[in-house]
């Protein structure tokens, strides 16, 4: 797949933290991805933190469709009783994006060895926007955001548009 069909368009993100403890006074992951589109000039039009619960993400999710063609989902992705991420989006998903999760945690390894299989992390697409479920520790967010995800947006949203 070329970068030669890589179409120009506005990008816009929204940011959901899933957490059930984090405040946006505590919310170092979601301060984190925000900073990293900024400086990439990419407008977040959409924040929230919503707490570990299927319902609560999915109206976080309605909510982003309607102001952002790039949505993050970080935290809840992995194996606790209450991580519910996954579960919560992956059905809504049009496409899945396979290699997103593959490389975010072959990437992962590198910084935090064998663990990295304990990663959920997923990516796809739905009513040409795209969506990415990560792992919610700022070195985890910073990862897929700056190697991951603003690299193929563009990329990613042409192919979700076309």
């Amino acid at each position: 797949m070329s970068h030669a069909h890589v179409r120009s368009l506005d990008i816009t993100a929204a940011i959901i933290t899933v957490s059930s403890t984090r405040t946006e006074e505590n919310d170092t992951s979601g301060k984190a991805i925000e900073g990293i589109l900024r400086d990439n000039n990419i407008p977040v039009t959409y924040y929230s933190i919503v707490p570990d619960r299927i319902d609560n993400l999915r109206e976080a999710w309605f909510l982003a469709m309607k102001k952002a063609n790039c949505i993050i989902f970080n935290g809840g992705t992995g194996l606790t009783h209450d991580d519910c991420t996954i579960e919560a989006i992956s059905p809504l998903l049009e496409k899945r994006i396979e290699g997103f999760g593959e490389f975010f945690r072959m990437k992962s390894i590198e910084q935090i060895g064998m663990a990295a299989m304990l990663s959920r992390a997923v990516a796809g697409t739905c009513n040409g926007r795209a969506v990415f479920c990560i792992p919610g520790s700022t070195p985890a967010v910073t990862l897929a955001t700056t190697e991951l995800i603003v690299p193929e947006i563009a990329h990613i949203l042409s192919h979700a548009n076309i």
